[in-house]
């Protein structure tokens, strides 16, 4: 995956979250720490990410950790889509 490439992967998911939240934030922040994913969110979280990039989410992979920030949620994406960083 090309550098722009990903910064589309981590615009995406970063640009869903900002306009859900009202709230700025770095790829970095711990949006569960941070009191701004609900559980119902992390669900839209999950099904965002399948719709918009084409995967699958399942199993092991459903972790919080795999969703605590948007870097976390980018990594998923790349490798669940086989690509490296």
């Amino acid at each position: 995956m090309t550098v722009e490439a990903d910064r589309t992967v981590e615009g995406a998911i970063t640009a869903f979250v900002q306009d859900r939240t009202k709230t700025e934030l770095a790829p970095d922040a711990d949006l569960f720490a941070t009191g701004l994913v609900s559980s119902l969110f992390a669900m839209e979280l999950l099904v965002h990410l399948e719709q918009t990039f084409a995967v699958t989410v399942d199993g092991p992979d459903l972790t919080l950790d795999n969703f605590r920030t948007v870097d976390a949620m980018a990594a998923l994406v790349r490798r669940l889509k086989g690509e490296g960083r």
